[in-house]
């Protein structure tokens, strides 16, 4: 495992390396988590360069996650991912969706936000990995009960790569997390 000094988009190049290189050795789909579609356009341009035939989904932000009836996912950069076979999921979110707005309003915790926590134990990227597969698993988007790559990150860019085979959103304690790739130290502070 490969443990990065600092969070965020630093680490995004030496990332998706990581995960694209695992990912073609044993013949794994990835699942890519893309606020605003950076990530996932630079994982698009390596996986061309290094003959990646496996599938690629980017799960990006729901709407109104940043701003009520917006997405941050350009149509034009979904556009231009679709074209070269990737797909792009749009979805809520498995680790807050409606359990976040629960806790906005009445001030109290539920199941799978301390699932969301406890994730957070090992990084906001790990947590991140696990919520996009599940995201993808959900809409069909990648195959149950086989492994991938999950790639996410502390904010923008990658930091964080894993080899899991996520359960659905409905029975996400079936979620394994066979290795954790590479991740940030959490001897420094990270954004929330």
């Amino acid at each position: 495992m490969t443990i990065f000094e600092k969070t965020g988009p630093v680490n995004t190049e030496e990332t998706l390396n990581i995960a694209l290189k695992t990912a073609k050795e044993r013949n794994l789909d990835i699942v890519v988590a893309s606020s605003e579609g950076d990530t996932a356009l630079s994982l698009m341009q390596k996986a061309k360069e290094a003959g990646f035939a496996g599938k690629i989904v980017c799960v990006s932000c729901a709407y109104g996650s940043k701003t009520p009836g917006e997405n941050r996912f350009s149509q034009e950069r979904r556009t231009t991912l679709e074209q070269n076979g990737i797909r792009v999921v749009t979805a809520a979110h498995a680790l807050s969706g409606g359990e976040r707005g629960l806790t906005k309003m009445f001030g109290s915790v539920h199941p799978v936000e301390l699932i969301a926590y406890t994730l957070r134990m090992f990084g906001q990227g790990t947590k991140v990995c696990v919520e996009v597969a599940l995201m993808a698993l959900d809409c069909g988007s990648i195959s149950y009960g086989k492994p991938i790559v999950a790639i996410g990150g502390s904010g923008r860019g990658a930091d964080t790569a894993c080899v899991l085979t996520p359960g659905y959103t409905a029975n996400l304690m079936e979620t394994k997390i066979h290795e954790i790739l590479c991740k940030p130290s959490l001897m420094i502070e990270e954004p929330r």
